[in-house]
């Protein structure tokens, strides 16, 4: 009689080595992986600042008229509660409707009757902030008609996750209006 046998298999010796050697490497895998999703984070919300300051650019420039990034939320300086993006009509820098249910009004020659909301944004996640030091860009960055910051001075926002000042992003916003970013800010928060 033929037996007939499979000896393809894996011995239990084989098989604790192969599982010592895959958590060897997960060891030293899974903190460089959480530290590349951090940054990626960090990158991702600082990319969308950027966007939403050149977005209030480009469209102060197209309609003519101040636009306004302010930030929501109770304390001045902090603008991780999200932001709103607007067309502020009197320059005033805070978001005036006139409470009727017809948004973004005009004037027979097109120029807004009322402040007109264009965006807004969300929270920014749970642990991550987003402050500005200078007291001219602490509740609100504008831009004129010309594309020019309404203000001379120029600013840096600092995104962070926690107080990790390694990981951080710097958000630069220069006196003419312009925005970069760098890494990392000087300080977190």
């Amino acid at each position: 009689m033929n037996r007939i046998y499979d000896d393809n298999g894996f011995t239990l010796i084989e098989l604790i080595v192969t599982i010592a050697i895959a958590a060897v490497v997960m060891g030293f895998a899974i903190p460089s992986f959480i530290g590349s999703i951090r940054s990626n984070r960090l990158t991702t919300n600082a990319n969308e600042f950027v966007t939403t300051l050149k977005f209030a650019k480009s469209e102060a420039i197209k309609r003519g008229v101040q636009v306004t990034v302010r930030r929501k939320g109770p304390t001045s300086g902090v603008w991780e509660n999200g932001w709103d993006v607007f067309v502020d009509r009197d320059g005033n820098n805070s978001f005036n409707d006139d409470g009727d249910t017809t948004l973004c009004e005009t004037n027979a020659d097109g120029s807004p009757k009322e402040d007109c909301l264009l965006r807004t944004y969300d929270p920014l996640p749970a642990g991550m902030t987003l402050r500005t030091g200078a007291s001219s860009h602490k509740d609100y960055t504008a831009y004129v008609a010309s594309g020019m910051s309404n203000t001379v001075i120029g600013d840096t926002y600092r995104l962070c996750q926690g107080t990790d000042t390694v990981n951080s992003r710097a958000i630069v916003l220069n006196s003419v209006g312009r925005v970069y970013v760098t890494s990392p800010a000087a300080s977190c928060p």
